[in-house]
């Protein structure tokens, strides 16, 4: 028996920019109380979409409709300034009223508010406890969180809210591997409908259908992210083939057509050569004549006719094959002398930590591999390195050119298009050069003159990172956080492929272990229950 109940259906949904750009047009899906990921390549519309399901966004044409309730966390949390962890989690009405009804001055509609919700508080520390973040308190500040903990808090609070429909935009970002673990369990036992936005291949593996949102529009696999590969491998294959039979056709065809047109040209002169022979009045021959030259056009226009179809079939199978372009990014320095010092720190403790840090010198085209669980410290090593933030003590110096890509990506200008911000850090660079890096990183000419926020978070990822090695100086170090965040696939092997040829140094924080073995690094910064350790790899 079929227990399917649709929740959200598109009907012929199109949207487009303020600028009346296009981002995709009649698009019609269903998404019901299965599992569903949804998958497709950076700047397609992802985000976009999952906001149209949970009704952030209005369509510019057709229909949302929507029942049961509805709960959504976005790719970026943003706090507010003065929120604490209770608004990440969406409870402060209920948390609110709570504490003012306890404290004896409760507004006008608390009690309403209250309704079936009067354990708000237990639950909420009970989750926390639970999520292993049972040092926070509800009223603890978001500002004091890492950006792990702030994605954690705010997925607490979407489970929480007991919602009919789940949608998720890249959950897994900014989250250490235990959290991921946790995270995947969470999505495993939820009961409601989910719609699972992401480039994680674990948490797609255990989805009950994929849909992936392309330049042709929506296409639904019905099982994981295994099947999904494997039904895409096979429409690959089927299209290539497809495409190379009428290939084949059509190159035969055009023998063919030729062949016709030589015979059709042989009888006109042989026709014409006889009728000279046999000595035929002049208007004899001039009727000849025109009756063969009407006979060769139409011979031509059948033939031009046959060719168009032929071309047709090509331009139709290459079309089926949508293979899109390779990710390819560029950058490039000179290599560092192995004995060349690039950074040290002596007796450093970092801000919001109790730790200390091992004494540390880096030298050469070395790498180092940061790791930990959220809220040790590894975005504050980097930040402390730039000179973001001040340490607790000790001291630390970077003495070559460097660049810091953090996971907020500070340095991209909201408001400044990719190509601007590319000019901005390359100046002397010609236009022409900049464009071309930016389609390669599959960013097209439109959306190079868009405002950065305009692009998804990928987009704005490869951007800033491509930014980052333009600069002039070429930073002999790099300072990367979480890099591998909001990205494709595709893109993450192109991060991957570049950061492995990169000459310079290396200091990379990230969660995903895949990543991080495909850069090779040299040695480890590694949190452990004793605190920080230095290990050579």
């Amino acid at each position: 028996m079929d227990d399917r109940f649709p929740l959200v259906a598109l009907e012929r949904v199109s949207f487009r920019f303020a600028d009346g750009a296009t981002l995709f047009e009649a698009l019609s899906e269903v998404f019901d109380n299965r599992h569903t990921g949804l998958v497709g390549r950076n700047g397609v519309g992802k985000s976009i979409l999952g906001r149209l399901l949970a009704g952030e966004l209005q369509p510019s044409d057709g229909r949302v409709l929507r029942q049961g309730r509805i709960a959504y966390l976005p790719q970026r949390i943003v706090a507010a300034p003065g929120a604490r962890v209770v608004d990440l989690m969406g409870c402060a009405p209920w948390f609110d009223a709570l504490q003012r009804v306890m404290g004896g001055e409760p507004h006008a509609d608390d009690i309403e508010t209250l309704d079936g919700r009067w354990d708000v508080i237990e639950r909420l520390q009970r989750a926390l406890q639970d999520e292993g973040l049972g040092h926070l308190d509800p009223q603890t500040p978001a500002m004091q969180l890492s950006g792990g903990e702030c994605s954690r808090v705010a997925l607490l609070g979407a489970l929480l809210a007991e919602a009919d429909l789940l949608i998720l935009d890249e959950p897994g970002n900014h989250l250490d591997l235990p959290s991921r673990r946790r995270l995947g369990q969470r999505l495993a036992s939820w009961r409601g409908g989910l719609v699972l936005i992401s480039h994680d291949r674990e948490l797609l593996a255990g989805m009950q259908r994929i849909v992936e949102l392309s330049a042709a529009g929506l296409r639904s696999y019905g099982g994981g992210y295994a099947f999904y590969q494997a039904s895409r491998q096979r429409e690959r294959e089927a299209a290539r083939q497809t495409l190379d039979s009428a290939r084949v056709e059509r190159k035969r065809g055009e023998r063919e057509l030729r062949q016709q047109q030589e015979r059709q040209q042989q009888r006109s002169a042989s026709g014409l050569r006889q009728g000279k022979d046999s000595n035929q009045a002049k208007i004899l021959l001039g009727m000849q004549k025109n009756r063969s030259e009407s006979s060769a056009g139409r011979t031509a226009k059948r033939l031009d006719s046959r060719r168009q179809q032929l071309d047709e079939q090509v331009r139709e199978a290459v079309a089926a094959l949508v293979e899109e372009p390779p990710v390819t990014l560029h950058g490039q320095t000179e290599s560092l002398p192995p004995g060349r010092r690039v950074l040290y720190w002596r007796d450093l403790r970092l801000p919001f930590g109790a730790a200390s840090l091992p004494d540390f010198e880096l030298f050469g085209s070395r790498r180092v591999a940061v790791l930990g669980p959220n809220g040790c410290g590894k975005s504050s090593l980097l930040a402390v390195l730039s000179g973001r933030l001040a340490p607790l003590s000790g001291e630390c110096r970077v003495e070559v050119p460097w660049a810091l890509l953090d996971q907020h990506l500070h340095g991209l200008d909201a408001q400044e298009s990719a190509l601007e911000h590319l000019q901005r850090l390359a100046p002397g660079s010609a236009e022409s050069l900049l464009r071309t890096r930016l389609v390669h990183l599959g960013v097209d000419a439109e959306a190079a003159l868009l405002p950065s926020a305009r692009l998804s978070g990928g987009q704005r990822l490869k951007v800033a990172l491509a930014g980052v090695l333009a600069r002039d100086p070429t930073p002999q170090l790099l300072l990367l956080d979480e890099p591998d965040n909001h990205i494709d696939l595709d893109s993450r092997l192109a991060v991957e492929a570049l950061l492995r040829d990169y000459r310079g140094a290396l200091l990379v924080v990230s969660h995903d272990a895949a990543f991080v073995d495909a850069l090779m690094p040299s040695e480890r910064l590694l949190w452990t229950a004793d605190g920080w350790r230095h290990e050579r790899c």
